[in-house]
């Protein structure tokens, strides 16, 4: 599969707590922290669900 880089660009405060788990999910913890992940379908859903807080880094 392949791997995806997931920034975080806007910030968890004053979202529902489902968002908030799903940032900590992808290791997401402050602004501007990018993390890599395999692109399996979890793991694209979860970005599905957060997509308005992340960006995808080429």
């Amino acid at each position: 599969m392949s791997k995806v880089k997931i920034k975080q660009t806007r910030s968890k405060i004053n979202r529902p707590v489902d968002q908030k788990r799903t940032l900590e999910a992808l290791g997401l913890k402050k602004i501007g922290q990018v993390v890599e992940h395999e692109m399996t379908p979890s793991v694209e859903g979860m970005i599905n669900k957060v997509k308005h807080l992340i960006t995808i880094v080429e």
